[in-house]
């Protein structure tokens, strides 16, 4: 008889126990074809440049051919976008209420997509959101008028069909914790920068509950990674093991799925696909691209290239979905068969005002300067010695007499189709003491556009 009470006793117990539990949330449904877009500040920029998140959520749903575009911009806020090519910073009607003075239109100029017509053409099922960061620099008195932008950014984006049938599913992302390395770097401790990101985090819950969409702290869990070591560059913003962190988290918390082991094969054709498309969203020199320089100088070629560049990344979202299958795409054979590009003649056309498009070299060059008595003109280094000194843009001296050149032979910047940029900082020094370059060291390559 005692023992079975003390049974039943156990039963209840347990039924009780189940009941009282609360169900943890349901992950985000992922579906074949699933499209997914990132929004945001840095946080979610800098995910272009490490590529654990998707490359971790690509091998949880190996068979499922995601497509995943990031349009998060450092500085970006719920409603303030701002762009050199988009004539106002302004993501959706009424954003501009909830600004400061600080966040004033640019009067920038250009035909650049808003951001809800590139959603358009991305049509994203799931958009996840990370803001919080830059908006807490206005302490407790910005907090309402920030929930306010957030509510308005949610009920907006609610409110729009980017996939054509239904408004997608939001998620909220809050800012990271500040990791104090002040010991290690002149930086500040982040006691008070902490505050106020969780006073922020805080209301971003609140907010996202109240508009019944999800949310995600990441503020509170990135305080203890950080007792694992350093995980960030200057106390706000993540490195490499950072992201790793953060990417196992979003991707554990929001979509479930079994942890995968690391695969460079696809996290290379992530890395490959993210620069084609950080090469169409922010294109460098997009002030000729889609921006107040467009005409004369863009109109002839430039519609062709972002064509092609989208083409050449649509291959590479392909080239994801094989590596999941252990398979190496040749890229080559297959962006030949994108737009081709025709040959732009140059619009330089001399008339003795602009002088002549000739080049001098060497000793050339060196006669067709005047200097004042005492002066004398020394040739250092040229592109006859040192080849890679191509389209040589800085230069600085520095205090062992050693000449520092960023060269960009890339400029104005790549054309799809073309070899990779490979832009450098060299290093240029006379071991000799004869006054010329003797030895080239490359500090830095595979850049592009180092101004």
């Amino acid at each position: 008889m005692p023992v079975r009470i003390l049974l039943i006793t156990l039963l209840i117990a347990l039924i009780v126990g189940f009941v009282g539990c609360t169900p943890s949330t349901p992950p985000v449904a992922i579906e074949k074809g699933s499209r997914i877009v990132l929004l945001g500040n840095n946080l979610g920029s800098r995910m272009m440049e490490y590529g654990y998140f998707e490359t971790e959520l690509q091998l949880r749903f190996p068979d499922h051919e995601l497509f995943i575009r990031n349009m998060c911009d450092g500085g970006n806020t719920p409603g303030f976008r701002p762009h050199s090519g988009r004539n106002n910073p302004w993501p959706f009607e009424g954003a501009e209420q909830f600004q400061t003075e600080l966040a004033n239109n640019s009067r920038s100029v250009g035909h650049l997509d808003t951001p809800d017509e590139w959603l358009t053409m991305l049509k994203p099922d799931i958009i996840i959101a990370f803001f919080g960061y830059n908006e807490s620099f206005e302490g407790d008195a910005g907090i309402d008028t920030y929930k306010k932008e957030l509510e308005a950014f949610i009920t907006h984006t609610k409110s729009q069909l980017y996939n054509g049938t239904k408004s997608p599913e939001i998620i909220i992302i809050s800012p990271i914790s500040y990791q104090d390395i002040s010991s290690l770097l002149d930086v500040p401790d982040g006691k008070q920068i902490n505050t106020r990101l969780e006073i922020y985090t805080n209301a971003m819950k609140e907010v996202s509950l109240a508009q019944e969409v999800r949310f995600l702290d990441v503020y509170n869990p990135s305080i203890k990674w950080y007792n694992q070591g350093r995980m960030t560059i200057d106390g706000s913003q993540l490195n490499g093991d950072g992201y790793k962190h953060l990417s196992v988290f979003l991707v554990d918390q929001l979509f479930g799925g079994n942890p995968a082991d690391e695969n460079q094969l696809v996290y290379d054709a992530v890395t490959e696909k993210n620069w084609f498309w950080h090469n169409d969203f922010k294109v460098p020199n997009g002030v000729h691209v889609f921006g107040r320089r467009y005409e004369p100088f863009g109109s002839d070629n430039y519609p062709k290239e972002i064509v092609k560049n989208r083409e050449m990344t649509l291959i590479r979202d392909t080239a994801i979905w094989m590596a999941l299958k252990g398979e190496k795409m040749d890229l080559a054979s297959s962006d030949a068969k994108t737009t081709k590009l025709a040959d732009i003649e140059t619009n330089y056309a001399p008339d003795g005002f602009d002088g002549e498009p000739k080049y001098l070299y060497g000793d050339d060059a060196l006669n067709s300067f005047t200097v004042p008595k005492g002066y004398k003109i020394n040739l250092f280094a040229s592109e006859e010695d040192f080849p890679d000194l191509a389209n040589p843009v800085q230069l600085s001296f520095d205090n062992k007499g050693r000449l520092w050149v960023a060269v960009m032979p890339t400029y104005p910047h790549y054309r799809p189709g073309d070899a990779k940029p490979n832009d450098k900082l060299l290093i240029l020094e006379d071991t000799n003491n004869d006054g010329k370059a003797d030895k080239q060291t490359i500090f830095a390559d595979g850049l592009h556009l180092p101004i």
